[in-house]
């Protein structure tokens, strides 16, 4: 059998057979506290590829900056309601705030910079780091996975989102000063697991901005040594692509289908409902 570029044997996933009826979702957080690692194009591109193969996904833009709002397309400044509304209005019915995308199957709860106000706010509510989690809770039937594109940072809104997620997928470039940062990580989502949400998974470790170079593919190798059996099998590429799918405000399964990056998302897609994380 062939070997991927880590000497493990690669695995092709089937395609998923389609589903009869959706949820209870998954919850995944997108969790790296060092920025520029591929977040919020794996958080988009992940679920752009889900959504072809019939499944419902909604995305949790939990960053102040915005980008997996404008990534689909969505002008962030001119959304009414965001997720920062939601959490500190529990009036509100959280469906007022989801909004449906242009693709079918995808929607997504838009962020701004009003976010950038909710670490302070959170400060003083009570069951502060539990606040995300009772947000997303009606949702979570209608949905087959729910990711939350955290902020490049380990505060109080990624506390809320590992409080809320059933698992962690890592997105670490390809690059010796993307792994620096992963070990405090993960001493946080072991915190999280140990005082609040002991379920807590590490799905595992997704390798972006790979570049067939010695410096990419010793990273590569580390990465693999760190996390045996935690790194997806895919790897994503660098590709000129994935900047110009953001700016058309599209995943790159719909923006370039058959390109590789596209074909390297829908494999990671497979994976995860290969592994029972996605039905």
């Amino acid at each position: 059998m062939p070997t991927d570029l880590l000497g493990r044997e690669y695995e092709t996933f089937a395609a998923p057979e389609p589903l009869n009826e959706h949820g209870p979702a998954r919850i995944v957080a997108m969790c790296n506290q060092k920025g520029g690692v591929g977040k919020t194009t794996s958080s988009i591109n992940i679920a752009g590829a889900l959504s072809l193969y019939g499944r419902r996904v909604l995305i949790v833009d939990f960053d102040p900056q915005g980008a997996a709002t404008v990534g689909l397309g969505i002008n962030a400044n001119s959304v009414d309601n965001t997720i920062y509304t939601a959490l500190f209005n529990p009036s509100m019915d959280v469906h007022e705030v989801v909004v449906h995308t242009r693709f079918p199957n995808l929607d997504i709860i838009p962020a701004n910079i009003d976010l950038s106000a909710a670490e302070v706010q959170l400060v003083t509510e009570v069951g502060r780091e539990q606040v995300l989690a009772g947000t997303l809770r009606p949702l979570r039937d209608e949905y087959d996975l729910i990711i939350i594109d955290c902020q490049p940072s380990l505060g109080l809104l990624t506390v809320n989102a590992l409080t809320a997620a059933d698992g962690v997928v890592i997105p670490v470039a390809a690059e010796f000063f993307a792994l620096r940062g992963v070990a405090l990580l993960m001493q946080s989502i072991e915190k999280v697991r140990n005082r609040i949400n002991p379920s807590l998974e590490v799905y595992g470790v997704l390798v972006t901005m790979y570049t067939r170079t010695l410096h990419s593919e010793e990273v590569l190798q580390r990465i693999f040594e760190a996390f045996k059996g935690k790194v997806f099998h895919t790897v994503i590429t660098r590709s000129i692509k994935l900047p110009d799918a953001t700016v058309s405000g599209a995943p790159i399964s719909m923006y370039a289908p058959t390109h590789k990056t596209s074909k390297e998302y829908r494999e990671v897609a497979r994976e995860l409902i290969s592994r029972g994380i996605v039905a």
